[in-house]
């Protein structure tokens, strides 16, 4: 048995997104592990552009990829956690008692104090209502896509290539697609000037109305805006009393290990985990799902080494019939170095195939 962590007999998961789910399945090989997450189906975040765009299908049960393992799964949500007793007050009202606890509840939408954004936007991560309203506005109709990064850009695309009698727009505080290497951002333009997607940037959004957005640059109508911006840690960890950064995501230590309460395990979104020569991850399936394949491996003793990771390359899904990959440093710095088009559309897809893969 693995000495670094108290495994201990009741292991409860909080979360089945990547990192959740991923820590549960390998924790669950020999050891019993409950499972809590309202969903009935895995919540496959980085492909809700499709859904949002109608382009998306039924994602598995989570009973069907849980099958084979010891996993009980508690369809509930957590609302308090009771550190000093080892308890989770689930929304049901029941309790539920922990030895260890695998906090895993990732991000939500961050709305930045924005007035208006809450009442009059749609986020991505509610993808099957986007899709419902876009299904329902007024043809033509506009759709706005707040948001420059990678959710943003995806989203964008999906939806001018899915509907081509939408007039879209993505709107950006900063440059869209500016963290990417010059010739990764110069193909991402190409690819919305290509599909008709009207470029706003350098707009920060100011106020959300029913009728559009107020920026920096001046008003911007919508008949249904999309908010794509950007995503904050579940407070949740906070309230309870774990150790968190100024951003809410709570410390650990390089076991990924609460560095306040060392029976709590935060993996994922939810998790300011620092790597030796990398730095402080940022959120995303690419550092979510190593971080829970390490805990579940953790918990079944099967290492007792340091969590390790490092960058290898960066992925956008561009409509369905072009992708962009990007090369990184480890540190995820840039390398000018892109794959893009069919080539990479299809070195997405892969990639996104190995995700689901490691999830089953």
């Amino acid at each position: 048995m693995n000495s670094t962590t108290n495994t201990g007999r009741r292991i409860v998961v909080l979360g089945a997104g990547y990192a959740g789910l991923t820590a549960a399945k390998g924790a669950g090989r020999h050891r019993a592990v409950t499972l809590v997450a309202p969903e009935e189906r895995l919540l496959h975040r980085i492909r809700q552009h499709e859904t949002a765009a109608g382009r998306g299908r039924d994602w598995p049960a989570l009973t069907d990829l849980a099958r084979g393992s010891r996993i009980e799964h508690r369809r509930a949500r957590a609302v308090e956690l009771d550190l000093a007793g080892h308890k989770v007050l689930l929304d049901d009202g029941s309790t539920l008692g922990y030895d260890t606890l695998v906090y895993a509840l990732g991000s939500r939408t961050a709305w930045h104090g924005v007035p208006g954004a809450a009442e009059h936007a749609h986020p991505v991560e509610r993808a099957a209502e986007v899709r419902r309203l876009i299904a329902a506005a007024d043809r033509p109709g506009t759709l706005a896509v707040v948001g420059g990064g990678a959710t943003g850009i995806e989203l964008a695309t999906e939806l001018a290539e899915a509907h081509p009698d939408r007039r879209v727009r993505i709107v950006a505080a900063g440059r869209v697609g500016g963290s990417y290497s010059p010739k990764g951002r110069a193909h991402i333009r190409r690819v919305l000037d290509r599909l008709g997607v009207d470029v706003h940037e350098d707009a920060a959004v100011t106020e959300v109305t029913p009728d559009g957005l107020r920026t920096t640059a001046g008003p911007i109508d919508a008949g249904l805006t999309l908010w794509a911006a950007s995503l904050e840690p579940h407070p949740l960890a906070a309230e309870a009393g774990l150790a968190v950064d100024e951003r809410g995501r709570a410390l650990v230590d390089d076991h990924l290990r609460s560095v306040s309460h060392r029976d709590v395990h935060v993996v994922g979104d939810a998790a300011a985990v620092t790597v030796p020569g990398v730095g402080t991850l940022r959120m995303g399936c690419a550092t979510a799902l190593p971080q829970g394949q390490y805990v579940g491996r953790l918990l079944d003793g099967r290492t007792s080494e340091p969590f390790a990771f490092k960058y290898v390359v960066q992925c956008l899904s561009l409509g369905r019939r072009d992708g962009l990959l990007q090369l990184v440093h480890p540190d995820d710095a840039m390398k000018p170095t892109v794959l893009t088009g069919a080539a990479g559309r299809l070195a997405k897809a892969g990639i996104v195939s190995v995700v689901l893969g490691a999830l089953k």
